[in-house]
């Protein structure tokens, strides 16, 4: 079964601050917006990595579920990643922390979309063939 990760994008809307992003990624429900916040931050000025944020409930009056739901979106957009004990480049450690994959996500999203408006590098036949394709997936659902 697919898990829809909902997104808003408005394109009005400036990123300024951390609060803006999980505002973003999290509309309209504040306990995950406050439960991300509080993830993200802890992860930031960690001394490494985090092997159990469920310490989090606690500290900050989270609970368990909207921890875990917050946890695992970030998670699934790359912004947080778990490192497991068999990593060697962590040398056996274990936990949570940062990571780049959202950034790197991102970076090829826009050199694609920069390569998508070029007309050299396309074909018009090729174009019309992934409207066909298109075209036909709708029409088997």
């Amino acid at each position: 079964m697919p898990q829809y990760t909902k997104i808003s994008f408005n394109h009005r809307k400036d990123l300024t601050d951390y609060g803006d992003l999980v505002e973003m990624l999290f509309p309209g429900n504040r306990n995950q917006q406050h439960a991300s916040a509080c993830i993200f931050f802890e992860l930031k000025w960690a001394d490494g990595l985090v092997p159990n944020l469920s310490y989090l409930e606690k500290r900050y009056d989270i609970s368990r579920r909207i921890l875990q739901r917050a946890r695992a979106k970030l998670s699934r957009l790359g912004l947080i990643e778990y490192i497991s004990s068999f990593n060697k480049r962590y040398n056996g450690q274990q936990g949570w922390k940062l990571s780049t994959r959202f950034e790197r996500g991102l970076m090829r999203l826009i050199k694609k979309a920069t390569t998508f408006r070029d007309i050299k590098t396309s074909s018009k036949e090729k174009d019309k063939l992934l409207l066909t394709f298109t075209d036909a997936r709708r029409s088997c659902h």
